[in-house]
Order: structure tokens, then sequence, then C-alpha cells
């Protein structure tokens, strides 16, 4: 049954509500030139960062619900391409303006503009960054608040905080990422952060009044690790996830992952007799290796009084996994939309983590890296024609599926890894039906093991009224199931947003609807300019090929498997077993020629003496050989 046949009267006043919101909207406007600037927010190193009409942090952008948002954007960078994705934001009728290279559109070349231009049909918060290769860890990325004067807490607090959390690198991005997806790192070991930012900061305090409510956005802007977050002795409400209300719900430990957004409502107290910390843990299981000098565990303040002592967090816990936080999956959202249907359409992948042929470690669900084509694939979608609901247009390696519209599709995620990832999927919320293990003390239970695979005959009860969001943690060799419609005609990316497991190919895509896609999405002008000044083909399928949309001669491809029996570590031990050859010849070629210079040194020293003494070692040398 599809999603169309069943429309509770839920939606009917979620329709009612975004009627009245228009009558309020207007246009907001936004010029973005994006370049380099400096900044050292951690105050440890000076370095480059992408910035925005010369300065950085970066921009908030803020709307009301229902507003229409203009973000003129200018590649002022010189050296490097550069998009905009509004994270979270469903796009519904504007698909071309998502952002992410390659997918919805051709990468922004340094010089040109490009104009993001769409109607702000949600609530909540948001984030807005550079999709396009390594560019957000650069520092592109900021808040994106969407502000609702009929949110059913408006009355219940007195001021709002935009909070940030964040991982920091000391340098560029395109010096770190050779050396991660390198034949030297076969395990891909992710790349160390540097430090960890508060508002792109350290150390910093947020005055409060006594017995006033406040509503903290949190968000985590970060590029890989996700964060713990408290406030010694104080508790506070959950009432949004991701842009979803929920029911108030009290917690004391929230786990945010890279991308994540929880909306909060904070009572402080009474007195103002001192100052508490605010608490921030980096998810020190995610490092393969923690320097001595890194610190993970960062303390800024919810200040009552400015003269009252700012002391450091006392940390009760040896590691950051001791901590348990709220389990997501329980938080039941305010509108009870009820359980989806049983699904239409399975998606059912597995992420393995492996060596490739050039000895390079990629990430992959089910057999596939995700490798971008040469044509961007919702301009395949427009140009393919009938074709354009067969999936082999999209190539092999995009690892696209082809949705009907309005099926209720369900994604089942096992881990064939022993990491966790936070995934993402564009253009939706989605319903968070399954997860296994929970958050908790049992979160690494798994890890003990083999991976524990979704079992669909056997699993725990689904959630009457489940919780949405867009961001899902998948735990490390478990599994999550998610449930959503397809009632967004577009190419929507389902990927880890760990940026670093990205680029190694973490990903597919969901190609949503594409008949009606076809009959509704007109791609502008400007974003066939910008293909042509970026040299990127604007139509044809995923090789570019606009003869026989069904040859993919010449299409991007991923790097070949290995031979059967070549691990990650037969590969660390032929790489290092090469270096110690390599260092073993160049020892004897130069051992050699030192006791060549010891020879020809003894020679001149017979000089010294007789002409006949200079003759004896010439034929000792010789005879030498002759042996």
């Amino acid at each position: 049954m599809t999603y169309s046949a069943w429309t509770p009267l839920w939606t009917v006043t979620m329709l009612l509500l975004l009627l009245s919101s228009w009558c309020t909207a207007k246009t907001v406007t936004y010029d973005f030139n994006v370049t380099w600037v400096t900044a050292n927010p951690d105050g440890l190193m000076q370095r480059k960062v992408v910035g925005i009409n010369g300065q950085w942090p970066l921009p908030t952008i803020e709307v009301d619900k229902g507003d229409q948002l203009i973000v003129n954007m200018h590649n002022g960078l010189g050296d490097k391409n550069a998009t905009i994705h509004f994270h979270g934001m469903f796009q519904n009728g504007t698909n071309y303006m998502d952002g992410p290279s390659m997918v919805t559109q051709c990468p922004v070349p340094p010089g040109y503009d490009f104009t993001y231009n769409f109607t702000v049909n949600q609530n909540g918060t948001y984030w807005y960054h550079c999709h396009t290769d390594f560019c957000y860890p650069d520092g592109y990325r900021q808040a994106l608040i969407v502000h609702d004067s009929d949110a059913y807490f408006k009355d219940e607090y007195e001021e709002e905080i935009v909070v940030t959390v964040s991982d920091w690198y000391h340098e560029l991005v395109e010096g770190i990422a050779p050396d991660f997806l390198s034949l030297y790192n076969p395990t891909g070991a992710e790349p160390i952060p540097d430090a960890f930012l508060f508002n792109d900061t350290l150390s910093t305090s947020i005055p409060v009044k006594p017995n006033t409510t406040y509503l903290i956005r949190l968000i985590n802007v970060g590029a890989f690790v996700a964060q713990y977050f408290y406030i010694e002795d104080h508790t506070f409400q959950i009432v949004e996830i991701d842009g979803v209300y929920t029911e108030p719900t009290e917690a004391e430990v929230l786990y945010i992952a890279v991308a994540q957004r929880y909306s909060i409502l904070l009572t402080t107290k009474t007195s103002t007799d001192k100052n508490y910390a605010i608490v921030t843990v980096a998810d020190s299981v995610l490092l393969d290796t923690i320097p001595s000098d890194l610190r993970l565990n960062n303390t800024n303040w919810l200040q009552y009084n400015q003269d009252a002592p700012h002391l450091q967090a006392d940390i009760t816990v040896d590691q950051a996994s001791d901590l348990i936080p709220f389990d997501d999956i329980t938080l039941v959202p305010y509108d009870h939309m009820p359980l989806l249907p049983d699904p239409d359409y399975v998606i059912d992948v597995t992420v393995y983590m492996e060596d490739l042929g050039n000895g390079k470690d990629y990430a992959l669900l089910n057999n596939i890296s995700y490798t971008a084509p040469k044509v961007p694939t919702l301009f395949s979608v427009l140009s393919s024609g009938d074709l354009a609901t067969n999936s082999k247009v999209y190539g092999e390696f995009t690892h696209s599926f082809v949705l009907n519209h309005n099926d209720v599709v369900q994604v089942v995620l096992n881990n064939g890894d022993t990491g966790s990832h936070p995934f993402h999927l564009h253009g939706h919320n989605f319903q968070v039906i399954d997860r296994a293990p929970s958050y908790g003390p049992t979160f690494y239970n798994y890890l003990n093991g083999n991976p524990v695979p979704y079992d669909p005959n056997n699993h725990t009860a689904f959630p009457s009224t489940p919780a949405r969001r867009d961001v899902f943690v998948l735990p490390p060799q478990g599994y999550f199931v998610i449930r959503f419609v397809a009632d967004n005609p577009g190419v929507w990316f389902f990927h880890c947003h760990i940026d670093w497991h990205l680029s190694q190919g973490l990903g597919l895509l969901l190609i949503e609807a594409p008949t009606q896609m076809q009959e509704r999405l007109s791609i502008p002008q400007q974003h066939y300019d910008v293909c042509q000044a970026a040299g990127v083909p604007s139509k044809g399928n995923a090789a570019a090929n606009t003869e026989n949309f069904l040859d993919l001669t010449g299409q991007n491809t991923q790097q070949p498997f290995l031979p059967d029996g070549f691990t990650p570590r037969g590969i660390v031990a032929l790489v290092f077993s090469c270096i110690s050859a390599l260092m073993g010849i160049a020892f004897l070629v130069v051992y050699g020629l030192s006791d060549l210079k010891f020879h020809e040194t003894q020679a001149t020293d017979g000089n010294l003496g007789t002409k006949s003494s200079k003759d004896t070692s010439e034929i000792a040398i010789t005879e030498g050989f002759q042996d």
C-alpha cells in the first residue's frame, strides 16, 4: 500500500499550519563572498580557514518558517570549488538547490557565482556547510535556525542560545587527505583532530539569569568526532531533534554525533553563588590514537555570576564510553505521527571498510564504494527521458536505487565495521524503528563477536510513534532500521556524515520518483553555466553518454577488489616488508661505497711512501674482484 492511500488526520493538520505560515512569509537574502581568511580558534595555531565576507566564524543564517531564503554565493577562494548544502532542508520542489556536488549540481569553480533560492517550510535547528570534495572541515560550516511562532514551547522560554560543537584541525584538509587515503594507511585510521571547539572557541561562558528558562539549540558541525554534552548539576528537557519537535523529555547527558541537532529547555537555578561547568567530552572510542596533548574533555560555563570562580569540570568517568547518554530512539514526536505501514520497497545494505586494488582503504555499502559520476545525477534524470526509471543510467558505482512516488521505503543498514557511523538522508527525515545495540551500557556489546545483522523475523517490536530525525547513529557491528515515504521527487544522498568516510565512498543515491522529477523540476540556467565553467557535462548518463543512456563505457569506476588472501594486516606487512627491503638495499649500497672509500684512503696514504706501495694496493683490489 502506498502512502498516498493512507492520509491520517495529522497530515491535514500540518497542511493547515503550513498555509497559516505563508500569510506572514518574507524573503531573506544573504550575500556570501567566500574567501580565505585566517583564524586561531583554539589559541594554538593560526591557520587559513574558509571565511564569508572576510570573517570567521561564519554568519548564522536565521529565517522564520515559511520564508523564502536566497543565498548569493561568490566563490572567491581562488584555488577550490565550492557549494552549499543546507543540512536538513527538504528542498521539496527544489532538489537542484540541495548542494552536493555531482549529485544535484556541478561544483562552483573559483570566480563564479551561484544563487540558492528556496522556501523554508520547516521549523527548528539546522546548519549549512560545503558539500564538495573536502571543504567543510576547513571552517565552511555554521548554524541555520528556522524560528517558529507556532512552536508548542514558544511561551515556555525567555531567551534562545545557539551552541555549536566541532572537531578542529590545525592543517588544511588538502594537506591531511593524501596521508589518509594512502597506501601507508591501509587500516583507514582517520586523522586525529587537534582540538574540540565550543562555539568555535574554547573556555567561554554563557551568561544566564537565575530561575529563567532558556531554549538551547545544540549542533555538532564537526567532520568526524561525536561529543557528549551535559551541564553539571542540571537536567534539561529535549523538545526537538533534527527539526522534529518531540514530547518534552527529561535528560542529563546527550550524545551528539556529527551533523545531529538537539533543542533543549534549561531552567536555571534560583541561586547565583556559583557557576556551573558545561561539559563536552569527545568520543575517544572513535580515535585510533590519542595524542598526549589532545584535550578530550572541555569545560565552558553556565555563568550565573561573573565574579564567582569558573572551575574546571569534575570528570567522574575514566573514558567517554562510561557516560550513559539519552537514547534518542525512545523520543516521541510531538505530532504523534504513527508508524508507517509495511514497506513497499526495502533497501538492505551492509557497511564494510576494505582495502581495494591500489592498497588504499575504502568504504563500501555491500560491494560498492560510491564513486561520483561524470554528470551530476539529477541532470542525468532530467536528460534521460523514458529511461529515467532504469537504474543502469546512473552508473554501477553511484549505488543508485530508483524509488516509486509515495512508496513506503525501509532501509536496513547493517554494520560490518567495528566503528559507529552517523548516517544522513538528504531530502527527508525518517522514522527510526529499530537499532541494536541501543545507546547505553550495551552499545559496544557486539564488538565481542561477529557482526549481528538485522533479522526481520526476530527483532524487538517497532514503536507505535517512532522518533524521526535526519541523522542516526549506526552501532559498531550492529544495525538500524528506518522508514520514510518517497513523497519528495529528487536525487537524495544517503551517506555517512563522517567526512573522511564519505571521501572513502560510504554513500548511495536514492532516485526518488524520476518521472515526477521530469514533470516538476526545471533547473535554472545559472546551473548549466556553472557546469560549463567547471568543464562538467550537464546531460547524459553517468558516463556522459548522450547517444545511448545504457552504454556506460567510460564511466568513473571504483578500484578493483584485491585477490583473495590479501587482508589489511597482510597489506601492512607487505608495505613494510618492501620498505625494509629498500632500506636494506640502500644500506648495502652505502656500506659498499663507504668500503670503497676506505680502500681509496688506504691507497692515498700509500702515496706518501714509494710508488710500489700504490701498485700493490691496486693489485690487491683487482684480485679481490677476481675472487
